[in-house]
């Protein structure tokens, strides 16, 4: 019984009965799952997409508090750049 649904990269098709072919099916995702795992640059790509969309979000239902984030924020590296500065120039 096969389905139509299609198979990740990182699995193994079921109903292969040649051993040869098993065994690439297997070395193909197995080397697939590795690059999944080992690209981090992509991760961190995805993960940097998913905070952006959500942050959008989040200014397009509140502004007025996304607002107040962003100079909070501005501040408090202003702040800490000062006591550096001050702390430097000492």
């Amino acid at each position: 019984m096969s389905s139509n649904l299609p198979v990740p990269r990182t699995a193994v098709p079921l109903g292969i009965t040649d051993p040869v072919e098993k065994a690439r099916a297997e070395l193909k995702a197995a080397l697939a799952a590795i690059e999944v795992k080992a690209n981090v640059p992509r991760r961190v790509g995805q993960a940097t997409d998913a905070k952006v969309a959500e942050a959008r979000a989040f200014t397009r239902r509140n502004p007025t508090a996304a607002t107040a984030i962003v100079i909070a924020g501005a501040a408090a590296v202003g702040g800490i750049v000062w006591a550096l500065v001050r702390a430097y120039a000492r």
